[in-house]
């Protein structure tokens, strides 16, 4: 049970109606549409961060499985452990980025490896990351996507928290698929 109420179609705010026009838009975007003001900015960004992009749907589900894995945030861990599974991650590349095993076991693409210790460093981090880090993702990925997947990487944080804060519920049927993809 989520700790806030979940507004529903029949009880969102005149400014918040257009996200339930197509039903029930999650349990993200009915937790905000208690402040529809929010909800009108974070919507469009957390679109715009973790939407389509130059960047293929891949790098960025190992940004943000790996991300909500760090933060330990039940809520997308379950629920982007099936789109990365979509996106075309095998059982041990999810299980490794759910931190369930060895990500060097499970990864051996060297763009990947530097995406995925930026991420470490940048989700754990106190501070500045280590130029070695930062060397070894520039060698593989240019400017314009560093900035954006490290968007991602802080976008990613964001939702974690609030997800986390607020105890949003995961579906029956992400749990379901879950259950039958052999992930608890």
């Amino acid at each position: 049970m989520a700790r806030v109420e979940l507004i529903t179609q029949a009880t969102a705010p005149l400014l918040a109606r257009d996200y339930f026009a197509d039903g029930d838009p999650g349990p993200i975007a009915a937790a905000l549409a208690q402040v529809p003001e929010l909800l009108d900015v974070a919507m469009p960004f957390l679109g715009a961060a973790l939407g389509p992009s130059s960047i293929p749907l891949r790098p960025k589900e190992l940004v943000i499985l790996r991300t909500s894995a760090l933060m330990q945030c039940r809520y997308c861990v379950a629920a982007h452990t099936p789109v990365a599974t979509d996106a075309g991650l095998d059982h041990d590349e999810v299980a490794a980025l759910r931190d369930e095993m060895d990500i060097e076991a499970a990864f051996t693409d060297p763009a990947e490896l530097a995406l995925l210790r930026w991420v470490d460093a940048v989700a754990t981090g106190k501070g500045r990351v280590d130029d070695a880090v930062a060397e070894g993702l520039a060698a593989h990925w240019p400017e314009h996507n560093i900035v954006e997947l490290t968007v991602l990487v802080g976008a990613t944080m964001l939702l974690n928290r609030f997800c986390s804060a607020l105890e949003l519920p995961s579906s029956d049927e992400t749990l379901q698929r879950l259950a039958r993809d052999g992930f608890a």
